[in-house]
């Protein structure tokens, strides 16, 4: 009987070495499962096992800080209860079939540091809410059907270091803010109809310290569908 006691101890133990989530967090990840079709995904999930054993999911100090899942056939709408993941820093779900909107609800990702949605069926607009996300290094938005503006407030982005919206549908006014971001270094807005492209490169290029004369009414920028990226040099900061 006592040695049946030590035995379930350290089972009991061995439990809570796991790493575990909190019942709402793991639901989150249901959610997602059950709006992207999990059942068919190219490595799906056994949802028997614990969290930190799903496929592309990371958990660190019993909370879940990455999803990634490239190339791995999430086909569905992201759910708006994605915005729960307060620890996450990095959502990674380039190259599947996602359709739909992004969340807005994805602006209360308050530690998100990489988020990437390149080459899905993404449509509509880009959310003014993702102009919450203080710490965002990378955004990836490229090759999906994307419409209208991209918000002002997307010129908040302080940490941005890579801002990527390549061939979309955007149009209007590029955030002239969004170029004075300190940190940033790839801006990749080509393929895209926006109306002052030529000014927010010069913006962009004279606050990497490139010799440009804003005085000049009229630079010479090359044509901007054959700018991709624009990039600042580390070793310049």
């Amino acid at each position: 009987m006592k040695k049946a006691l030590l035995t379930g101890g350290f089972l009991f133990i061995a439990t809570l070495m796991v790493a575990q989530v909190s019942k709402q967090e793991k639901q989150v990840l249901l959610d997602f499962y059950s709006a992207t079709n999990g059942q068919a995904w190219n490595i799906t999930w056994n949802l028997e096992e614990p969290v930190s054993n799903w496929y592309g999911v990371t958990v660190e100090n019993n909370t879940v800080t990455d999803i990634h899942m490239l190339f791995n056939n999430v086909d569905g709408s992201l759910p708006a209860s994605l915005g729960q993941l307060k620890g996450l820093k990095k959502l990674e779900l380039s190259f599947n079939p996602i359709s739909g909107n992004i969340p807005a609800a994805l602006g209360n990702l308050e530690n998100l540091e990489v988020l990437a949605l390149n080459g899905t069926e993404i449509q509509g607009n880009i959310p003014a809410e993702l102009g919450k996300l203080s710490h965002l290094k990378q955004l990836h938005l490229s090759s999906n059907k994307l419409s209208g503006n991209i918000p002002e407030s997307l010129g908040n982005l302080n940490e941005i270091e890579v801002f990527n919206v390549f061939d979309n549908d955007l149009s209007g006014m590029l955030p002239t803010q969004l170029a004075k971001c300190p940190n940033l270094k790839q801006l990749m807005v080509a393929e895209n109809n926006f109306n002052n492209p030529n000014d927010f490169s010069v913006v962009l290029l004279s606050n990497s310290g490139a010799n440009i004369d804003l005085l000049n009414t009229s630079p010479h920028i090359e044509p901007v569908r054959s700018i991709i990226a624009v990039e600042r040099d580390e070793s310049e900061d």
